[in-house]
């Protein structure tokens, strides 16, 4: 009887989180982001005065958490 009742309180809790939470269609709100660019000293607007393997591997891995095989 115990396991009757926590699956009606169950399906009510998610019957009442879809009612409230139907309007949320999008994720985040907003425009989403265009200002990527290529990696490499060509695409920047102030590229460096010098530029290594281990330079361009970083900028070729920029956003990742991880670092590059070239260090």
């Amino acid at each position: 009887m115990g396991w009757l009742k926590l699956l009606a309180m169950g399906g009510l809790g998610y019957a009442i989180f879809k009612y409230a939470a139907k309007g949320d269609r999008e994720f985040a709100g907003g425009p989403a982001c265009r200002d990527i660019r290529d990696a490499g000293p060509e695409n920047m607007s102030a590229p460096p005065s010098s530029w290594n393997k281990v330079d361009e591997a970083s900028d070729e891995s920029f956003p990742a958490s991880d670092p590059s095989s070239t260090y």
